[in-house]
């Protein structure tokens, strides 16, 4: 029976600990982690009445750049909206105080994220300040429902106004 060389063994042992490594970082590239690399995060809060598919870690962009993560999502137990806690890079702490968002998708079946468009108030937003302008997800199932059964189609005539009695004038 031949010995296994210790070159042999090293290059097992090497090809092992590679292919551990490729897979945690596979692990965390799907899942939108991030590895702790950065300047740290402010929170703000927004409120929307659908959320669609948006899910907590999605990201947050300004055209296009991802500036920050979804944090949490709760439910409003007294007006019932969704509150979502959005967790902003800290170089983008001057977002001016009427910053708007929304919920979008990338493509036609791609992820959901929290898009911001900022304004032009001199006011920055502050840790922990609710964002006021927000536009809901839009549920594309919906907007099918209604232009297959009518409810997208051009508006119906309005109804004929009802009889009146002709009074004679004296």
């Amino acid at each position: 029976m031949a010995l296994r060389g210790p070159r042999l063994e090293f290059a097992v042992g090497a090809f092992l600990v590679l292919a551990l490594a490729s897979l945690l970082v596979l692990a965390f590239a799907s899942t939108n982690r991030q590895f702790g690399i950065g300047g740290g995060s402010y929170a703000l809060t927004a409120r929307f009445s659908n959320l669609g598919p948006l899910r907590a870690q999605a990201p947050v962009k300004i055209g296009g750049v991802v500036v920050g993560r979804v944090e949490g999502i709760d439910l409003d137990p007294v007006k019932f909206d969704s509150i979502v806690t959005l967790a902003i890079d800290k170089r983008f702490a001057d977002l001016p105080a009427d910053t708007s968002a929304g919920i979008f998708t990338s493509g036609l079946l791609g992820e959901s994220y929290v898009g911001l468009q900022p304004g032009g108030d001199p006011e920055p937003l502050r840790a922990g300040d609710e964002i006021a302008y927000t536009q809901s997800a839009v549920d594309l199932i919906q907007l099918v429902g209604k232009y297959m059964f009518g409810g997208a189609g051009g508006s119906a005539p309005p109804p004929p106004p009802p009889p009146t009695e002709e009074v004679p004038l004296p």
